[in-house]
């Protein structure tokens, strides 16, 4: 089953869907962030939902719209309230369902978010599995998704609007924060065996390259899934990785 709900906390209304089997029996709870472009209806977690719940009665997945994105009511994309938007509905999740432990799953640009989270305020969640996560999301920002007559506009302050699913509007105040927010230069070391990471070796937007050499940095499970796109557009490949998000997460 599943509901839309939105949690009106701290100046924000974050536009957020549920799914799962009776809320009565919830006992683990999976927090997705979903890619740049992306919104809460996106089709990655709604078929990891669809995958999890059907084995397992007492698993919620709740996702988000992330500023900017979806129906959320931001015109603006900053970092900030990226960070915001991870705090309230973690901290939501736990106090909704009673649980002590959450897990985390996020793709692309909520795989950066979700990482950027973990090494400034500490994780939030018990285990975290992020797939072809833009761990270079600025160079992700100017080398694949802006092309170079919108990065021309965004130095002449100009706000653009780009994405994939939906558009997003963003400004140069936003590729500066990009810049300036580089979490490769984190160390993840003491929180690596909390963490695991799915990259396709065929990624056409987030570099294999340069997962696999931030997952091997910071010592974390690494696991390459063969010709695989940054979607997981293969059926078999992404049962492959949700098989392996459920072996981490020890269920």
């Amino acid at each position: 089953m599943e509901k839309y709900f939105t949690i009106n906390e701290s100046g924000c209304s974050i536009r957020c869907k549920l799914y799962y089997n009776d809320l009565k029996k919830i006992g683990r709870v999976v927090v997705c962030g979903h890619g740049f472009g992306g919104h809460k209806d996106n089709k990655a977690v709604e078929k990891f939902s669809e995958f999890v719940l059907k084995k397992y009665k007492d698993v919620a997945v709740v996702t988000y719209d992330e500023p900017g994105h979806g129906d959320d009511a931001r015109k603006k994309l900053t970092l900030k309230d990226c960070e915001t938007y991870i705090s309230i509905v973690t901290a939501y999740a736990k106090r909704r369902f009673g649980v002590d432990r959450l897990y985390g799953y996020a793709t692309s640009f909520g795989g950066y978010q979700f990482l950027k989270y973990i090494a400034e305020n500490g994780s939030p969640f018990y285990k975290a599995a992020l797939r072809c996560p833009a761990v270079n999301m600025y160079q992700v920002m100017t080398d694949r998704i802006t092309s170079p007559e919108e990065l021309k506009a965004l130095a002449n302050n100009r706000p653009i609007d780009v994405g994939f699913d939906r558009l997003v509007r963003i400004t140069k105040s936003f590729l500066d924060e990009l810049k300036e927010n580089d979490i490769t230069a984190y160390d993840y070391s003491e929180v690596a065996d909390s963490i695991l990471i799915i990259q396709g070796t065929k990624d056409e937007i987030v570099s294999h390259d340069a997962v696999k050499e931030f997952s091997e940095k910071n010592s974390i499970r690494f696991v390459p899934v063969e010709n695989a796109d940054h979607r997981f557009i293969d059926p078999k490949k992404m049962d492959a990785a949700i098989k392996s998000i459920i072996e981490f997460f020890e269920w």
